[in-house]
C-alpha cells in the first residue's frame, strides 16, 4: 500500500482578502476613461505616507524601477556600480541593461547584506552608485553606507524589494538612499501580483523618472502624444494598484504576521547548535520577509541534504541565492568567500500569512533531525 504524503506546505502565497477583490472588481468594472488612474494614486499616495517620503511612482516590477532610477541618475556606458555577490539577478540586470558594469563585493557573514569596509577598495572613478540591497529583510549598514557614499559623491541606491516592514534607527527601508525601489511580486509581504515602486525625497529626479515612466512624456508638455526623450514603459496597472491600495489598508497586519512567523522559528531553534537566522539587531526592525537558516559548517549540512529532506517531507522550501559571481554572464569572484560559501549551507523557510503553527512545527522538526544525524 502506498503510503501518503503529508500535507504540502508551500514556502510562500499572499495574503488576499474580500478587500482586495472588491478593489480589484472595482478597478475592473469602474477604473476607466477619467478613472483609469484613481487606484493608481491611491496606492501611490499611500504607500509614500507609509514610507514617509515625498514621491512614490507605481511600477511594473522593482526591476523596472531600478532601471529607471538608475537611467535618471545618468549610469551608462563604462560606469560602475557596486553591489553585493549574494543577490538575486533583478538587482544586477538593470546595470547590464544600461551597458554599465556590475562590481561584486563580499558579503557581511551575519547579516548576509554588502560589506561597509569592502567598499572602498572597489571604488573607481568610473563608479556612479552604491546599490544596497536588503537581503530577506535584513538591513544593509545603512549609516556607514551613506557616509561612504557622502565622502566620495556617490549616491547610495537602496533595493528594498524584501524589505517591507524593515526599519534602521526608526526609519523605513528604502527611504534613506538617494532612492528606493520596492517589490509587489505575489511572494512579497505586500502583493499586486507583479509590481514595484520607485520613491525618493529628490524632486528633481522623481520628475525625471516621471518622464522615463511614460515614454518620455513630460507632464509639463503641452503637446499631446510628443515624447521629449526616449523613456520606458514600466508602467502598473489600474487594477494591479486596486490590489496594492487594499493591502496597504492591511500593512501592518501583513508585517506584524511576517514577523511574529520569524519569531516563532527563532525561539525555537535558537537552542539549536549550529543554527543561525536572519539579524536583528537592537537598532533595526526586520521585516522578516523570508526567514532563513545558514548551518555553521561543522554541522555538515549541505543545501542539497536540506532540498531533499524538505522536498521529502511535502515541504516547499527556498536555496538561498548563489553568487553572482558564479553565474556565466559575469566575472567570477571567488575571493568572495562569504558570499560562495553561505549559500551552499542555507535554506529559506516557509513563511505565508496563514502558515500554522503546526506547520511551522514540521519544519522546526526536520531541522532538529538533520542536526541530530
Amino acid at each position: 500500500m502506498a503510503v501518503s504524503k503529508p500535507p504540502r506546505i508551500l514556502y510562500t502565497k499572499p495574503s488576499i482578502t474580500a478587500l482586495e477583490a472588491e478593489y480589484a472588481a472595482d478597478a475592473a468594472a469602474n477604473g476607466w476613461g477619467e478613472r483609469c488612474y484613481d487606484y493608481i494614486n491611491r496606492f501611490e499616495a499611500a504607500f509614500k505616507d507609509h514610507l514617509g517620503v515625498s514621491h512614490a511612482i507605481a511600477t511594473s516590477s522593482c526591476t523596472g524601477a531600478l532601471h529607471m532610477g538608475m537611467a535618471a541618475l545618468g549610469i551608462g556606458p563604462g560606469d560602475e556600480v557596486i553591489l553585493a555577490d549574494t543577490n538575486w539577478i533583478a538587482s544586477a540586470a538593470p546595470i547590464a541593461h544600461l551597458g554599465a558594469r556590475p562590481v561584486f563585493v563580499d558579503i557581511r557573514p551575519d547579516s548576509w547584506c554588502i560589506d561597509p569596509d569592502l567598499i572602498e577598495d572597489a571604488i573607481t572613478p568610473r563608479t556612479r552608485a552604491i546599490l544596497a540591497v536588503h537581503l530577506y529583510g535584513n538591513l544593509c549598514d545603512m549609516e556607514r553606507l551613506l557616509a561612504i557614499g557622502g565622502a566620495h559623491g556617490i549616491p547610495v541606491i537602496e533595493d528594498a524589494a524584501e524589505a517591507i516592514g524593515s526599519e534602521y534607527f526608526g526609519k523605513r527601508a528604502g527611504s534613506m538612499g538617494r532612492f528606493g525601489a520596492f517589490s509587489f511580486h505575489g511572494t512579497k509581504t505586500v502583493t499586486t501580483g507583479e509590481g514595484g515602486m520607485f520613491v525618493t525625497d529628490d524632486a528633481a529626479l522623481y520628475e525625471r523618472v516621471l518622464t522615463l515612466s511614460n515614454h518620455g512624456r513630460s507632464r509639463g508638455q503641452p503637446k499631446q502624444f510628443w515624447p521629449d526623450m526616449v523613456g520606458f514603459k514600466y508602467k502598473m496597472s489600474n487594477v494591479q494598484a486596486a490590489l496594492g491600495y487594499a493591502q496597504m489598508q492591511r500593512i501592518e497586519q501583513l508585517i506584524g504576521r511576517k514577523r511574529q512567523i520569524f519569531h516563532y522559528y527563532r525561539d525555537r531553534l535558537r537552542d539549536f547548535p549550529g543554527v543561525r537566522m536572519n539579524p536583528e539587531p537592537s537598532n533595526v526592525v526586520n521585516g522578516a520577509w523570508m526567514p532563513t537558516v545558514v548551518f555553521d559548517k561543522e554541522t555538515g549540512i549541505t543545501r542539497e541534504q536540506l532540498s531533499a529532506t524538505f522536498a521529502g517531507e511535502n515541504i516547499d522550501a527556498r536555496v538561498f541565492f548563489h553568487p553572482l559571481s558564479s553565474l556565466e554572464m559575469f566575472d567570477s569572484v571567488p575571493a568572495n568567500r562569504h558570499a560562495w560559501d553561505i549559500p551552499a549551507r542555507a535554506m529559506n523557510l516557509p513563511s505565508y500569512h496563514d502558515m500554522t503553527d503546526h506547520e511551522q512545527d514540521r519544519v522546526i522538526a526536520i531541522i532538529g533531525r538533520l542536526l541530530d544525524k
